[in-house]
Formats: structure tokens, sequence, C-alpha cells
């Protein structure tokens, strides 16, 4: 399918405009990366409704990722479906989705899942649909400037040390940092029919490719221990693009036989540090955290994240 990039990135602007006027913008080159790089282990479907009376050339837009996986095989995830406001009650929703669903069920997909705001628009689409929340999750917001970080350098457990890098992981860490990422086994899932993979070092290059290709950034900071060089836990931040003021936050983990000393709190602070000397215009930090995750809502807390809204992984089994 012929894209035109500029256009899937007006209905995506002036949705944002119309829907939360007060937030960050949604960065073109971004969405572009987005929309042109697939994600890690899946197949990207873009699908546009042109625009019946030609004021806008997109109606709207959805970006379907069907994944590739032996243990996700049955699974997709819906990256968007959007709606440009000018178009909106007239069905236009209802048509991307039915074109979706007949994608799905042209693949053999059993079921799909999105990222929906609660109390809005998306969620009574999403219900009506057939959509049920699987997952419920809160984002929070960290103001990066006026984070506090110890005066002294942020302290570490004996026996720990600090490792940061920015892009592809470092060739020494990659085996141990694939297996930190394996301890994600145990992140809440809720009822989401979405399997792990298993993760190497070619994945955790691949993963970090994605983000570069589609022209972000990938800081990471790992707590690693001395004694054999494991990597005990660690945490990621992605910036969509160079100039964005607002990064995001991935994977924050503390493999289970290293838990209790500390180290989330450790590497999050170190975090803090290493973006602020890396890229002093980052204002914000945005995380997505499942409800039932007690532990790591209580350390955003105690680092000043608020609550900027309620989320939920929605999920249609087909």
């Amino acid at each position: 399918m012929d894209i035109d990039p500029d256009a899937w990135f007006a209905v995506l602007a002036a949705a944002h405009a119309h829907d939360r006027p007060g937030g960050p913008a949604p960065e073109r080159a971004a969405e572009t990366g987005r929309l042109r790089i697939p994600a890690l282990h899946s197949r990207a479907v873009p699908v546009t409704l042109p625009a019946p009376d030609g004021a806008t050339r997109y109606a709207g837009v959805a970006l379907l990722r069907l994944h590739d996986t032996a243990e996700n095989a049955g699974n997709a995830f819906l990256d968007t479906l959007t709606v440009h406001p000018a178009h909106r009650g007239r069905g236009a929703g209802r048509a991307l989705w039915d074109t979706v669903r007949a994608r799905l069920a042209a693949e053999g997909r059993s079921s799909v899942s999105a990222l929906v705001e609660k109390g809005g628009a998306g969620e009574r689409f999403a219900v009506a649909q057939g959509a049920e929340c699987a997952l419920p999750l809160v984002a929070s917001v960290q103001e990066v400037r006026t984070a506090p970080t110890p005066a002294s350098g942020v302290p570490l457990p004996a026996g720990y040390r600090f490792a940061t890098w920015s892009g592809v992981v470092p060739d020494a860490h990659a085996a141990a940092h694939a297996r930190a990422h394996d301890a994600m086994q145990d992140a809440p899932t809720g009822d989401l029919d979405e399997q792990h993979d298993p993760w190497d070092a070619e994945r955790i290059r691949a993963a970090a490719r994605v983000v570069l290709d589609r022209g972000g950034l990938l800081l990471t900071v790992a707590a690693v221990a001395e004694a054999d060089g494991a990597v005990a836990g660690y945490t990621e931040l992605v910036l969509p693009t160079p100039a964005s003021v607002r990064a995001l936050q991935y994977d924050t983990v503390v493999v289970p036989a290293h838990r209790g000393h500390g180290l989330g709190r450790a590497v999050k602070l170190r975090m803090l540090e290493y973006l602020r000397a890396e890229r002093p215009g980052v204002r914000e930090i945005i995380t997505t955290v499942a409800d039932e995750n007690a532990p790591m809502r209580a350390v955003n807390a105690a680092l000043g994240y608020r609550a900027e809204s309620s989320l939920g992984l929605y999920q249609v089994r087909l």
C-alpha cells in the first residue's frame, strides 16, 4: 500500500490537538519512523481510509502489528486506530476496524490488543467492538529538572557497579543483558494472550536497532554484579527523536536473585544523572506500570512521578 506519510501524520496531529491539546504534540519524524520500521518480531500493516470530501486525504488511519514469533503467532497488536476530528461520527472508526478485523481473520489471528485511555471515546469504541481490559495500567510522568538526585552521587550496595551506554549494548554486556531481560517473565500480564518471547544477545541488539533505525535514541543504565558480571538490574529510556522533550521509559527490571537491595531505585536515579548530562533538553519521562505492580509504583512515587492518566491493555478475542 502506498502511504502518504504527511497525510498520515496530519490525522494523528489533528486528533491530538483535538483530544489532548495540553499534552506534548506527536513528532513527525517519530511517527514516520514507526510507520516505516516495524517493531521487532512483527509485520506492520498500515490501513488508511480515504476522506470522502477531499478536505483531508485520510479520514482515518490504523497500524496493525502482526507478531511473527512461534510463541505469539496467534496474536496481534493494534498500534493505533485514529479518526480525523473532521470525519468523526460518520462510521470511519468502524470502517477502519472492519478492515483490521478482516486482515486478522485472513492471517488466522485469535486475539488483538491495544493500549487505550480509560474513560474516553477510545475506551467506549473498544468496548463496543468486544474488547475487555486485560491489564489495567497507570501512566505517570517525572519532571527531569526538579527530580531529586543525591548530591554526592547515586549509592549502590557493595558488590555492584553501574554501566551506562547509548544505543546497541556493548558486546561485554550483551549476553548478561539478555538474561536480565528474561527476568521480565514475572512482570504482570493480566489476561493478555501474548506470551513471553525468549531473549538472547542478538534479539537485544535487534531491538536497539529498531529504535535507532526509526531515528530515536536508546539510553541504558545497568547495575552489574562485580562477582560475575551479571546484569542485576537495568532501566532503559527511549527518545523518539534527538529533539524530543519527553522520554519514554521502556523496561526497568531487577533480576529476582538481586531484589531487595534497592537496585530499581538506584538505576532510575543514575538514569536521571545520565539523561541530564547527555540530553539536557529532555523535560519529562513518561512511564506506564501495571496497577498490580505495587513495588515499581512505589519506586516511582518515591522518585516524584505523578499520575497522568489511567490506561488499559484492551483485548479482543476473535
